[in-house]
Order: structure tokens, then sequence, then C-alpha cells
């Protein structure tokens, strides 16, 4: 059945009252289908699991962690620019062999700087034969990653995202009640995206947030500048900035430890994980608003 809708779907492109001539396309999965995940998953599993058996890569309390992959998007860790080389090999042949082709110009390097130096120069690593662009900071998955490990760019994209709500909510919803107005600041105001991953950020940073998320309640409500912040998150019975950091990491940790993830599991279950030092510090030293 799955052989004969592929191999006889039909598309076109629709644009305004416009629409194109039919095409056949002759790779991929149906976008929306319900079956498309699993179809991809089942195609591309092969290629995740000849990364791992080739015990090239990082190590952590003897799990191999070598590639991460989401979707369509893949990162391969390597101690060394010649076990990276190796892991490169591996993703070029399974391509060859399934007709798949990379987009070197939308993959990168990133090396990882050891503490308290810098590595400046470093072997070339190719893909397709052409040699990937070396970056000090990519975004994957919509969350900043830097060759220092430093959140501070990501803590920034979050405050620059947040302005940008909080100002939309403002101005489209000034005349609406309370209540409406905190239930749309609960929605768009509070998810904090990739929040509880910052491990490494300085305390500017994280203030120039908090005193955004505080800044974004009270011009949404109306309320005075200098107004106390504990006050009116309490009167409005809505979780303050640290509080949602708290919980935040928390169910990260949580769902961690509880996911049958290997990677995860390694992660977690290491009291010198960076994210179980954060959920110490968020609750053994509660901050004061």
């Amino acid at each position: 059945m799955f052989k004969y809708w592929y191999n006889n779907q039909t598309n076109f492109v629709r644009w305004a009252d416009s629409r194109s001539d039919l095409y056949r396309l002759e790779c991929g999965v149906r976008q929306g289908g319900l079956t498309s995940p699993k179809l991809f998953n089942l195609y591309m599993n092969t290629l995740i699991v000849e990364l791992s058996r080739t015990k090239i890569g990082c190590s952590i309390d003897g799990t191999c962690v070598n590639n991460i992959s989401y979707a369509d998007d893949m990162v391969l860790l390597s101690p060394s620019i010649g076990a990276l080389r190796k892991l490169i090999g591996v993703c070029e042949d399974y391509a060859g062999a399934h007709g798949l082709r990379y987009n070197s110009k939308k993959s990168e390097l990133l090396v990882f700087n050891p503490r308290g130096s810098k590595v400046d120069t470093v072997p070339p690593a190719t893909l397709g034969g052409t040699q990937l662009t070396r970056v000090s900071k990519f975004k994957y998955l919509g969350h900043w990653v830097t060759d220092d490990l430093s959140d501070n760019i990501d803590v920034e994209r979050e405050r620059r995202a947040l302005a940008v709500r909080s100002n939309m909510l403002a101005r489209r919803f000034t005349r609406c009640s309370t209540e409406v107005k905190t239930t749309l600041f609960r929605a768009f105001c509070q998810s904090f995206y990739t929040c509880s991953l910052w491990v490494n950020y300085t305390q500017r940073t994280i203030n120039a947030l908090r005193v955004q998320y505080n800044n974004a309640f009270r011009m949404l409500l109306g309320l005075p500048r200098y107004c106390s912040a504990s006050a009116m998150f309490a009167e409005a019975r809505t979780d303050g900035f640290h509080a949602i950091m708290r919980k935040r990491v928390a169910s990260m940790a949580r769902r961690a430890r509880a996911s049958s993830n290997s990677i995860l599991n390694a992660l977690a279950n290491r009291l010198d994980c960076p994210l179980t030092k954060v959920l110490i510090a968020l609750h053994v030293r509660p901050r004061i608003a």
C-alpha cells in the first residue's frame, strides 16, 4: 500500500488563486502525514545505529555519544578531528547507498574550547568534498550553542523574544480585563524556551531577562514601574521569574531521569552534571525577586 501510494502521488503548488502544473515527488515523505515520522525514523535509524556501533566519539560513563539526531538535524560529537572524519565518512557512505545528499553549506564545524584557553588552529574537515566552515556559535533546534559553552547569547535571544511578545500583548489587548491579560501573559510570556538548559551565564544577563519579565507584566496590567514584583505576581497568583526557573529545571531533571534514553540517563545520574548543579543551586539557595 505504501509503495503504491508513494509511487503514484502527484503534487502541485498553489499561490493565491493560481496553481502550478502537476509534478511527481521522487523523494521524501509526505509533509504532515500521520505515517511520515515513523517512515522517516525507519529510513534514518540504520545510520544512527551504524554511527553508534563505531564507538568513535565522546563517551559518558561508558555510553558512546557520537551523534544526536532530531528529525533531519544531526550533530556529530567527537574529541578529535580524526575521529570526526571517520564519523563523517560513515554518513557519506550511508548517503551514497541510500540516494541522499548532504547540504554542505548548512553544515558547520564548532570546536569547544578547553577551559581557560582557545584553540586557534584546527585541521580541516570536509563533507561531500566541501570543507566545513568553522564557527564560534550555531543555533540548534532554536538554542544557541557557543564554543565557550556560555548561555549568555541564548538568554539574550529569549529576552528579545519576550520583549516582542509582551509588546504585542500590551498593544492588542489593552482594553481586556485583568483576568484575560493574566491568562495571555501565562500563555505567551512564561515559556522561556530551553531555559532548563542554561547552566553558564553571567548575573547581568540573567538579571536583564528577569527585569524584562517583570516589566512586561507591569506594562500589560498598567502597574507603576517601580511596584513590588513579588507583590504583583502574588496578587495575580502568577509565577515570578525565579519560580519559573526552578520549575523548568526540576521538570527537566525529572524527565531526564525517568527517560529510557541511554544518553539522558548517563547525564542525569551524574552528580557532576551541570543540570544537577543548577537544580541544587536553584532549590537550596532561593533568591528573592
